[in-house]
């Protein structure tokens, strides 16, 4: 970064005068791709869940479903052992070359799972690997959300910066969004009975060349500006790990961090990824829908939030975080007991109008919230911090969400409870925003 593109304001921050505008696009790019990859191996094991089962453990009962989102659950304990790993490394040495390794992992392990004999071939050893490496790309995906967030905005101007990091969770639903269109298509052309055969393992394996191209992406960028300003100015902290947890405001943003994002367990977890499982085995025998049917619903939806997240982004960099942030969590508690009656109606019409209207209803706080816990930190602890913290809200909130419901459903016979816990965090977020400040428009702090 050249001295007039760079003006400093005081100690602590630093601010990008001037861009070129091509490298702040592809610094875009390669934050999407990113999240685009580790989000498409997420979405199409949420997807495949029943297929999984009956391939990993034998059966569809409510005890093998259990088992497989026992899997999905291991990636994300294993995710803050990858944030605390990822995020040392990306404080201590930069962003770049760390995030194209990340998604070399991503992607290894996302095609090894479509490689893994069933069960009935090698018995016990086939959900011992799928465990394996769930565990391996939680790891990874440890330290993708906050690395990639943190590069997009280092790069991002003021003024816009919501905007550009919009396409970070665009990334990821459009991977949802792939990999429902894939899935479906796969289902109807193939049939259920190859599809559980073998045709299943098809997108597990076509994420082999989506992580070279992302690889590829992001070799091709430089270091943010802001970790090279550090570096210019030997700033780097030499132990970000330490500092992060020895500071109290920088332990007060991990608090936020965790808890911030609560609404993204029914508004992620819930509505996107585990709703094929939740419309195919939850609502009862005579209003369940079929795999195709589940699948197309999913997908209508990803089209839906996708296209409202970078409106919601602009009306951030315009009225505020905090406005989108509040509007987003009073509006799913508002919506989610309606529009979830429309979906357990068993009919395909009004399950679409129902999870369209969550879609849009969350769009305020998916496209908003990395930016928000992007701009709490400081350059010299942002990788590890956010990466610490969102670690832990998604094992709390995110990952262990079609590991309850599918309990909960078993239990209580109810297949309202997601309304329930779209509620409960909706509350959650809304009380945690009370102790966050607005940040809209106003440079990254360095240190």
């Amino acid at each position: 970064m050249s001295d007039n593109q760079r003006d400093r304001i005081g100690t602590d921050t630093v601010r990008i005068v001037t861009a070129d505008g091509r490298v702040v696009r592809r610094a875009t790019l390669a934050g999407a791709i990113g999240s685009f990859v580790e989000w498409y191996d997420y979405g199409i094991y949420g997807l495949l869940t029943t297929f999984l089962a009956v391939n990993f453990m034998n059966g569809v009962s409510a005890t093998d479903l259990i088992l497989t989102n026992v899997g999905f659950l291991v990636s994300f304990v294993a995710r803050p052992f990858g944030s605390v790993v990822c995020g040392f490394l990306g404080d201590r040495l930069g962003r770049r070359n760390l995030l194209a390794i990340l998604l070399l992992l991503i992607s290894g392990s996302t095609t090894a799972v479509g490689l893994i004999p069933s069960a009935s071939v090698i018995g016990v050893a086939a959900p011992i690997l799928l465990f394996s490496l769930r565990v391996l790309q939680g790891f990874s995906a440890g330290g993708e959300v906050a690395g990639a967030a943190s590069f997009v905005g280092e790069y991002a101007p003021d003024s816009r910066r919501n905007f550009l990091m919009s396409f970070i969770p665009v990334g990821s639903y459009v991977a949802l969004m792939v990999g429902s269109a894939l899935s479906a298509s796969l289902i109807a052309i193939a049939g259920e009975e190859a599809m559980t055969a073998w045709v299943w393992r098809i997108p597990f394996l076509a994420a082999a060349p989506l992580g070279y191209i992302g690889f590829y992406i992001r070799r091709k960028m430089e270091e943010t500006p802001y970790f090279e300003a550090l570096r210019e100015r030997n700033a780097v902290e030499r132990n970000p790990l330490v500092a992060a947890f020895t500071s109290a405001r920088h332990l007060k943003a991990i608090a936020i961090t965790i808890f911030l994002p609560a609404l993204n367990g029914p508004g992620y977890y819930l509505l996107f990824i585990y709703m094929p499982t939740y419309l195919k085995t939850s609502l009862g025998e005579e209003r369940n829908f079929s795999s195709l049917q589940a699948l197309w619903v999913t997908a209508i939806s990803l089209v839906a939030i996708s296209i409202a997240i970078p409106f919601a982004a602009r009306l951030s960099d315009r009225f505020g975080r905090k406005v989108l942030l509040a509007f987003s969590s009073v509006a799913m508690a508002i919506v989610a007991f309606p529009m979830f009656l429309l979906i357990t109606s068993g009919e395909f019409a009004l399950a679409c109008i129902g999870t369209i209207v969550l879609a849009i209803a969350f769009a305020g706080h998916t496209g908003v919230v990395h930016t928000v816990l992007t701009e709490m930190f400081p350059t010299t602890v942002r990788y590890s911090a956010y990466s610490i913290g969102y670690s832990i809200s998604t094992i709390i909130f995110g990952g262990s969400a079609p590991l309850v419901m599918t309990a909960l459903i078993q239990a209580t016979g109810s297949s309202l409870i997601p309304a329930f816990a779209a509620v409960i965090s909706a509350v959650i977020s809304l009380v945690t925003l009370l102790f966050v400040k607005e940040t809209k428009g106003q440079p990254l702090k360095s240190v």
